[in-house]
């Protein structure tokens, strides 16, 4: 019996969790939630700004301690600028490193040469809003909603990434 009042009490937190994460249409999907945070030189950067983009954008959550999360992006980045060409994505790489390692965030992706736009989160608040456990967390937002979330990494998960990609834009037209 304990086990059981356990068991729904985990599931009654998570539901709860998870319903005031996003606020829905009537359709059903999830908006993206307006949080302030700041870009890679530290300037200010609202989230909604990310929904003005005509077209999809990924949103990937990420962290420079997380081998998944880079060779996630790095995998992608041999693939972006096709990528963009063919569907007109845009690709938010939102960085979770705390105050602690956030530093380490610029030379890396420098290093990597990603051409991609790069936030940070240091302080979760866009993490909780998105309603992000762990990471890497991959979102697909189009027009400002989303229709697309991925946790963790294994090689083949860009492919359906871009399949998803392809099924948007082609919608679109």
């Amino acid at each position: 019996m304990r086990k059981a009042g356990i068991g729904f009490l985990a599931f009654a937190l998570v539901f709860a969790i998870t319903s005031f994460t996003f606020t829905s249409d009537e359709g059903g999907t999830k908006s993206l939630p307006s949080v302030d945070i700041q870009n890679v030189k530290g300037e200010a950067f609202n989230t909604l700004d990310i929904a003005n983009h005509e077209g999809p954008v990924i949103i990937s959550f990420w962290a420079t301690w997380c081998s998944p999360c880079k060779r996630e992006l790095n995998t992608i980045a041999e693939l972006y600028t096709d990528w963009q060409e063919e569907t007109g994505v845009e690709l938010y790489a939102v960085s979770i490193d705390d105050e602690r390692t956030k530093s380490r965030v610029e030379p890396y992706i420098n290093a990597q040469g990603w051409e991609y736009n790069i936030l940070l989160d240091s302080n979760f608040d866009f993490k909780r809003a998105m309603g992000v456990n762990n990471v890497p967390h991959t979102f697909i937002v189009m027009d400002g909603k989303i229709v697309y979330s991925h946790n963790n990494y294994a090689p083949g998960d860009e492919d359906a990434l871009y399949d998803k990609l392809l099924e948007l834009t082609a919608d679109a037209e």
